[in-house]
C-alpha cells in the first residue's frame, strides 16, 4: 500500500509531530509499504491518509476526505486537540474527529478526555524509542534533565524553579534542552540561568546530544500541564531513567496511576521534595527506576509497528463499512 502521513512539521523540524512522522514511515516501510511524508495535500494517489494533530490539519483532513471519500482517514490526537480544549472542543477539531475513520490515542487514557461517540473509533499507539545506555560518571552532582522545547504546555522552567526550594548542600544539577518557542521563554531561560547556580539552558539539542544527556542524568523532570503521550517518556522508560512527572492524563495514562513520582503541576515546592527525595534516597530511586524499566518492553519499535498496523487495518474496514449501503 502507499501510505501518506501528513504532519504540520517541516523536513529539519524536530517537533515532535515531525519525529512521529518519520519513526512511522521507517516502520511502514520495514512492513513493506511505501510511504510519504508530506505537510500538504499531494496530488499524488494513496491507500492510507495519516493526519497528525487534528486541529492543525484540520483544513488538509477536510478537503483530502472531499476529495478522497473512498480513502481510509486516521487522525492522530495531540496533547493540544485533547486538552487544549478540554471543556469546550473547538468546530475543527470535533470535525476531524468526526471525518476520521480511526482515531489515534498516544497515551492508555485518551478516552477519558475526549467525546463519547468517538470512542468506538479511537485505538491506542504507545510511541517508542531507542534503547539508550546510561554512562552516569559524575558522582560530583546529582544530574536531572529536562527536555523539550520551551512553551507554555511544557511549563518547562518548573524544575529550575523547584531548584530555590532544595537544601544549600543539595548536589542537583538541571540541564534544560529545548528550543523557545519565542522571546518570551528565550528571556526567561536566560533571566532564570543568570540568576539559579543549580540551573543550565542548554538549547535545542541535536538527537546524540539529546541521548547522551539522558544517559548521564538521574532523574528526568516532565512538568508539562498538557500531553498527548510525550515521547520522552518512552525514551526514559527504555533507558531505565527515573522520572519525576506531572500529575496530569498523559503522564498517567503512559505511566499507570500506581507510578511514585507525580507531582502536583506547577507546584515547584512539591517538584523540589520529589527531587531531594530522590536524591537522597537510595530506596526511593530504586524504585522509580524498577517501574520505568518494568514500562520499557511496551515502547520498543516493534510493539508500535504492530499497534499502527492494527490500526490501519481498522481504517480500512471502518471505511468500507461507511462506504457500504448499509453504513
Amino acid at each position: 500500500m502507499h501510505i501518506q502521513i501528513l504532519t504540520p512539521a517541516p523536513p529539519g523540524s524536530r517537533a515532535g509531530n515531525r519525529a512521529t512522522a518519520e519513526r512511522w514511515a521507517t516502520l511502514l516501510r520495514n512492513a513493506g509499504h511505501r510511504v510519504s511524508v508530506i505537510t500538504g495535500l499531494s496530488s499524488e494517489d494513496c491507500d492510507v491518509f495519516i493526519a497528525l494533530h487534528a486541529w492543525r490539519s484540520h483544513e488538509a483532513i477536510r478537503e483530502f476526505r472531499r476529495i478522497n471519500p473512498q480513502v481510509p482517514v486516521i487522525t492522530v490526537l495531540t496533547g493540544t486537540d485533547i486538552y487544549h480544549h478540554q471543556f469546550e472542543y473547538s468546530e475543527d477539531t470535533l470535525n476531524s474527529m468526526a471525518l476520521a475513520d480511526v482515531l489515534i490515542g498516544l497515551h492508555h487514557r485518551v478516552a477519558d478526555d475526549i467525546p463519547e461517540a468517538y470512542h468506538p473509533k479511537l485505538m491506542t499507539v504507545l510511541q517508542s524509542a531507542r534503547l539508550i545506555i546510561p554512562s552516569r560518571t559524575d558522582d560530583q552532582y546529582f544530574n536531572v534533565c529536562v527536555i523539550g522545547h520551551l512553551r507554555d504546555e511544557k511549563d518547562s522552567l518548573r524544575a529550575a524553579l523547584a531548584c530555590h526550594y532544595l537544601p544549600e548542600n543539595s548536589r542537583i544539577r538541571v540541564y534544560n534542552a529545548g528550543k523557545p518557542h519565542s522571546e518570551h521563554w528565550q528571556r526567561q531561560a536566560e533571566t532564570e540561568q543568570a540568576r539559579n547556580p543549580r540551573f543550565q539552558w542548554l538549547g535545542e539539542l541535536d538527537k546524540p546530544a539529546t541521548d547522551a544527556l539522558m544517559a548521564r542524568s538521574r532523574v528526568m523532570v516532565i512538568s508539562s500541564v498538557m500531553e498527548g503521550g510525550a515521547n520522552v517518556v518512552s525514551e526514559a522508560c527504555r533507558a531505565g531513567l527515573p522520572i519525576l512527572a506531572s500529575d496530569i492524563p498523559g503522564n498517567r495514562g503512559l505511566l499507570g496511576n500506581d507510578y511514585a513520582g507525580y507531582f502536583r503541576v506547577k507546584d515547584e515546592q512539591h517538584l523540589a521534595q520529589l527531587l531531594e527525595r530522590a536524591e537522597t534516597s537510595p530506596d526511593y530511586l530504586a524504585q522509580l527506576q524498577q517501574q520505568v524499566t518494568r514500562l520499557a518492553g511496551e515502547f520498543v519499535p516493534e510493539a508500535e509497528q504492530k499497534a499502527l498496523l492494527l490500526a490501519i487495518d481498522a481504517a480500512i474496514a471502518n471505511s468500507r463499512k461507511r462506504l457500504s449501503p448499509a453504513g
